[in-house]
């Protein structure tokens, strides 16, 4: 068979191989149904219809979706879409075996010691500490050299996985806003030349195209304050933000309360934004609602406001004691005072508080893959931790969203309207936090998946006030590539923001390899057979030169006499036709 042949036969399955895998990668939230939730209507908050609307919700989600993208807009969409991103967690040179020194370290050593270029009593010890250093070769060396050789290429590939959930949904979803939870580099010990080296890789790779909340965006709680943008109207502002990546501090960026110093924290600010702020947006409504908003002199009996959604970038890293810099660990407690200092009444509508944040909030054993966790430091100091403590977590419940388990206390204890998001666990987990105000005996805080909570009835059951938490799966490959997509929405009729969320993951990074190898043997193979049929169709016998090869070199032929009488004469004789003499 001639290598056109071959190639012919191989690329009728190679092609169409590599054209549907890759059509799938690129289009992969479109085969998967991701899209943003479309905001429920408040009558289908009976149980019946609920159901049904829940069964429903992804199809007419991926449909207004598809209708973006022909008409260019949708009337349905939520004002607010955040593609939420958990722990990419880039590693560098750190990872790499034989970072930092010679591949063949073991060879050299082996070459000096014969050269006589090293100090040994005896021949005899030379020659052994020769020999070990070559079986070394073959036992450290090699193996070394080839593990990180893979790990070199695999961190290349990483950075453009990454890079090719964030585009791909950005593209495809439509998100009004961007974060990423934390944990945006793989290590909190790395010097400042591989710190600055990976958050190249994080704005040039993986995330090229996005930028860093600026500074005078990323605003102190105070009760004066600008609006960072209005939600559902198209400007400038809202194209800025779709921009933007809000991002989140995470262990491995400046550290836990133990490790975390001014230094690391500097270090981060200056590459990616502010570790602790607050954003306002405000959604504007129509004027026949303007008239029930609450106004000193006109309506001084409204419980309404106008609509809001607060984001809070916390910091929690260093909630937790002992930390190593007490100063800090101050100013974290102090912006997180202020932000309840500076939220609205309790009594109110009309607000939502989203608050983003790394470490999860305190969970008993069994809720979710992480159980509670702490280490600390010989010298004092926390060393690590799978969730902020118990007492850390109710700062976060009954401080900044005003939940309280006394039926008396303001609004009744019910609290603000809002969500949690955060990363640090890998596997994620999403959670209801209530704390049921019938009880007799002391009441405590309790946690349930947020399935289980709603076969229950918990959300929104009276008397039982309560908050959700998501924690958004990690977009590492190893953990399929995920992507948590929040969508929050203003009903008009209750005067309250609602919200719900979805996950959307690409796969594991073996198939983001697979497709783009594939790819790449078929454009090979491509190559190389037009490169035959240009051969053919220039008159190169390729069918005969294959022929050739295959029977091996000719040998020439000498010139051949022909069949004369003369020849006859010398043709051989039987014994039978012999004369007798």
């Amino acid at each position: 068979m001639s290598p056109a042949t071959l190639l012919r036969n191989v690329l009728r399955v190679l092609v169409p191989l590599a054209v549907a895998s890759t059509f799938y990668l690129y289009l992969y939230p479109v085969f998967l149904g991701c899209a943003f939730p479309l905001p429920q209507p408040a009558s289908e908050t009976e149980p019946n219809i609920a159901a049904t609307a829940t069964a429903t919700a992804p199809a007419a989600a991926f449909q207004d979706t598809l209708r973006q993208h022909i008409l260019s807009s949708s009337s349905n969409a939520a004002p607010f879409r955040l593609l939420a991103l958990g722990d990419p967690q880039l590693e560098g040179d750190t990872s790499i075996p034989n970072h930092n020194r010679e591949a063949f370290l073991h060879l050299t050593w082996a070459i000096r010691h014969l050269t006589f270029k090293t100090e040994q009593p005896s021949l005899r010890k030379r020659l052994r500490q020769a020999t070990h250093d070559l079986v070394d070769v073959f036992f450290d060396d090699i193996p070394d050299t080839l593990e990180s050789i893979r790990k070199r290429i695999d961190l290349f590939g990483n950075d453009f996985y990454l890079a090719h959930i964030y585009r791909t949904l950005r593209w495809w979803a439509k998100p009004t806003h961007v974060t990423v939870l934390g944990d945006l580099l793989g290590s909190q010990w790395i010097k400042e030349k591989e710190f600055e080296r990976r958050s190249w890789r994080y704005w040039n790779r993986s995330f090229k195209g996005g930028e860093r909340v600026p500074d005078e965006v990323a605003a102190y709680p105070s009760d004066e304050y600008e609006l960072a943008g209005l939600l559902g109207v198209e400007d400038g502002n809202a194209t800025a933000w779709r921009r933007r990546i809000i991002n989140v501090a995470g262990n491995h960026d400046i550290g836990y309360a133990g490790d975390l110093t001014v230094e690391r924290l500097e270090r981060f600010e200056r590459a990616f934004g502010k570790a602790a702020y607050e954003l306002r947006f405000e959604l504007p409504i129509t004027s026949q609602a303007n008239a029930t908003i609450y106004d000193a002199d006109e309506k001084p009996d409204s419980n309404r406001l106008p609509p809001e959604l607060r984001v809070v970038n916390v910091n929690n890293m260093n909630l937790d004691t002992p930390a190593a810099d007490q100063g800090l660990q101050d100013k974290t407690y102090g912006f997180v005072n202020d932000v309840i200092n500076t939220a609205s009444a309790v009594e109110y509508l009309g607000h939502f508080t989203l608050v983003l944040t790394h470490m999860p909030l305190y969970k008993p054993e069994g809720v979710c893959v992480d159980a509670p966790y702490f280490n600390f430091h010989a010298g004092g100091g926390v060393k690590e931790q799978n969730q902020l403590s118990a007492d850390a977590s109710r700062g976060f419940l009954e401080g900044i969203f005003g939940l309280s388990g006394d039926p008396n206390a303001p609004g009744q204890g019910k609290g603000r309207r809002g969500v949690v998001l955060n990363g640090h666990d890998h596997e994620g987990c999403d959670t209801y936090h209530y704390i049921n105000q019938t009880e007799d005996e002391e009441r405590q805080w309790r946690v349930a998946r947020w399935e289980a909570a709603r076969a229950e009835n918990l959300p929104g059951r009276p008397g039982v006030p309560g908050l959700r938490e998501i924690t958004v799966r990690s977009m590492m490959g190893g953990f399929g590539g995920n992507a948590g997509l929040l969508s929050v929405w203003f009903d008009e009729a209750t005067w309250e923001w609602k919200f719900e969320f979805a996950n959307c993951a690409l796969g594991r990074q073996y198939f983001w390899w697979f497709v783009h190898i594939i790819d790449l043997i078929a454009l090979v193979f491509s190559a190389v057979y037009g490169v035959l049929q240009v051969a053919a169709a220039a008159g190169f016998d390729i069918e005969e030169w294959q022929t050739s090869k295959a029977a091996g070199p000719r040998v020439p032929a000498g010139p051949r006499m022909p069949a004369t009488q003369d020849a006859q004469k010398h043709a051989p004789v039987g014994n039978g036709d012999t004369k007798k003499g």
